[in-house]
C-alpha cells in the first residue's frame, strides 16, 4: 500500500516497511521464478557462472575476512562455544578452498537432462526416464559459511533455485557470501533470485519456512539435533532429518596397532568440529593393553579428553587418571606430552555427538560385540574398522547399517569433496531418498518422456 503525504510538488510517497514474512515470501517467489529459467538453462550458462562465483570470492577475499572478522568478535563476546567459533571461522587458505570447490563442481558431469533409463515399449511408445531438477531447495543451517557457498553452487549446477537460512553467529559472513554469488550469478546471465538469503535473524522465519510446501521442494536441515528434531517434526515439505553425527571406529583383534592408532587419531583430531569425526572407540579386548596405552599418549599430546568405560579405565589404570598429573600411563613405552585427561565415562557419553576433543573409549571381547554396540550408540552416519583380517572386515562393511561404512579408513573420508562430489548439500542418514554425502544427483529427480505415433490405450 503506497500512502500520499503533503501536496503538490511537495509530496511524496511512503512505501510501508515489508515485515520479514513478507520479505521470505516474496523471496520465495522470487525463487521459484528463477528455477524455471534455471532448469531450462543450459550446462555452459552454469558453469561460467560457477567460474564467475570462484574468480569473485577470490577478489573479494578481504570483503570476505572483514564481514567474518565481526562474526567472530561477536561470537567471543557472546561466549559461543569453541567448536561453534572454529567452524564459522575463515581465513585466507578456507577461502581459497571454498572457491576451489565451486571449480570443482563446474567440472563435474551436469545431471541435468541424463537420461536414465530408454525403453521401447510393443505398441511403439518410446519411454525416457530423463533426470530433472527439483526445483527450490531450502536449507536451514549453523556456523559454518562454507555452506552458503556449496549449497549455492550444487544447486545452480543441477538446476535448482535455493533459499539460504544460515544462524545469527555467522549472519555478516553469511550475508556477504551470498551477495557475492547472487552478484556474479546476475553477470553470468542468470537469474539472482537463484540464490535466496534469509537477511534477518528472527528465529519464528525458520517455522515460517518450514510450511511453505507449495514454494520449497525439499528442506534440508544442517546443525545439530535439537534442529534436525524440530524439522523432523514441523516440515510440511519432505526434508533430509538425518545428519547427526555419532561416528565408531572398532579396532579389532587382528588390527595393525600403529595402522589403527594413525587412522583413529587422524579422525577424532584432524577436525573435531565436524559430523564425521570419531567420537567412540571401540577397542578388541586381547589388543586392548597393547593399544590403550599407545592411543592414551597420542591423545594426550593432541589434548583429547578421554571418558572410559570401566574396562577400558581399568587396562589404563589408576595413574592415567585426571587428577594424576606428572604420572605416565600404566604400560606406555614413551613419554606423553602433557598429562592424560581420562575420565570414567558417563552412560550418556556413548550415542554421544561431541563435536569437540572428546572421545568415548569401550572395551568389546569380540566383532559380534562391537556390532551390537554400534547398532546401540549409533546414528547411522559414519562407522569403521581397523582390522588385518579380510573376513571380519567384509562382515563389519555387510552388516553395519550406516550411510558410510569404512574398512582401515578414517570416518574423516565421509564428504562429499573426498568422494568426489564436489561439495555436498549436507550428510543424510536417511534411508530414503538420499544416503551419504548428497551431492548433485541427490537434488535431481526424474520424469517420464514418451514419445509416440498416435498411440491410444485399448
Amino acid at each position: 500500500m503506497r500512502v500520499a503525504e503533503g501536496r503538490g510538488r511537495f509530496a511524496r510517497t511512503i512505501v510501508p516497511m515489508r515485515s520479514p514474512l513478507e520479505t521470505l515470501k516474496s523471496q520465495a517467489q522470487a525463487a521459484r521464478k528463477a528455477s524455471r529459467t534455471l532448469a531450462a538453462s543450459t550446462t555452459d550458462a552454469r558453469n561460467g557462472a560457477l567460474i564467475a562465483l570462484a574468480a569473485s570470492l577470490e577478489d573479494r577475499q578481504g570483503e570476505v575476512l572483514a564481514a567474518n572478522k565481526k562474526d567472530l568478535a561477536a561470537a567471543k563476546r557472546s561466549g559461543l562455544d569453541e567448536h561453534v567459533v572454529e567452524r564459522m571461522s575463515l581465513n585466507a587458505q578456507r577461502i581459497a578452498g571454498i572457491a576451489q570447490s565451486v571449480r570443482d563442481v563446474a567440472l563435474l558431469p551436469d545431471p541435468v537432462g541424463e537420461i536414465i533409463e530408454y525403453r521401447l515399449l510393443p505398441n511403439g511408445l518410446r519411454l525416457e526416464r530423463r533426470r530433472v531438477p527439483l526445483g527450490v531447495i531450502g536449507v536451514i543451517y549453523e556456523s559454518r559459511p562454507n555452506v552458503t557457498v556449496d549449497i549455492a553452487a550444487l544447486c545452480l549446477k543441477s538446476g535448482n533455485a535455493c533459499i539460504l537460512r544460515g544462524g545469527k553467529e555467522a549472519f555478516e559472513t553469511n550475508s556477504k557470501l551470498a551477495r557475492i554469488a547472487q552478484e556474479a550469478i546476475a553477470e553470468s546471465g542468470l537469474p539472482a533470485g537463484a540464490v535466496q538469503f534469509v537477511a534477518s535473524t528472527d528465529r519464528s522465519l525458520v517455522g515460517d519456512m518450514l510450511q511453505m510446501k507449495d514454494e520449497i521442494d525439499l528442506m534440508i536441515p544442517r546443525g545439530g539435533a535439537e534442529l534436525v528434531r524440530m524439522v523432523a517434526r514441523e516440515a510440511k515439505m519432505p526434508a533430509i532429518t538425518g545428519g547427526v553425527g555419532v561416528c565408531h571406529t572398532y579396532v579389532d583383534a587382528a588390527a595393525d596397532l600403529a595402522n589403527a592408532l594413525s587412522i583413529v587419531h587422524n579422525a577424532k583430531t584432524s577436525r573435531p568440529t565436524v559430523c564425521n569425526a570419531l567420537d567412540t572407540v571401540i577397542v578388541h579386548s586381547a589388543i586392548a593393553e597393547r593399544f590403550l596405552p599407545m592411543l592414551a599418549q597420542a591423545f594426550a599430546a593432541s589434548g583429547v579428553e578421554m571418558r572410559c568405560d570401566r574396562r577400558s579405565l581399568s587396562v589404563l589404570g589408576a595413574g592415567a587418571v585426571e587428577g594424576s598429573k606428572g604420572k605416565r600411563v600404566r604400560n606406555a613405552t614413551t613419554t606423553a606430552v602433557g598429562a592424560p585427561v581420562i575420565k570414567l565415562a558417563a552412560p550418556g557419553d556413548f550415542g554421544q555427538e561431541f563435536l569437540s576433543l572428546v572421545a568415548s573409549i569401550a572395551v568389546v571381547d569380540s566383532l559380534d560385540d562391537a556390532l551390537d554396540f554400534i547398532a546401540r550408540h549409533g546414528s547411522g552416519h559414519s562407522e569403521a574398522i581397523v582390522t588385518e583380517d579380510i573376513a571380519a572386515a567384509e562382515r563389519f562393511l555387510n552388516e553395519v547399517d550406516a550411510a558410510a561404512v569404512f574398512a582401515n579408513a578414517s570416518t574423516r573420508f565421509n564428504d562429499g569433496g573426498e568422494f568426489a562430489l564436489g561439495a555436498e548439500v549436507a550428510i543424510s542418514t536417511n534411508k530414503f531418498h538420499a544416503r551419504g554425502p548428497m551431492g548433485l544427483r541427490e537434488i535431481t529427480s526424474y520424469k517420464w518422456v514418451i514419445r509416440g505415433d498416435g498411440q491410444i490405450r485399448k
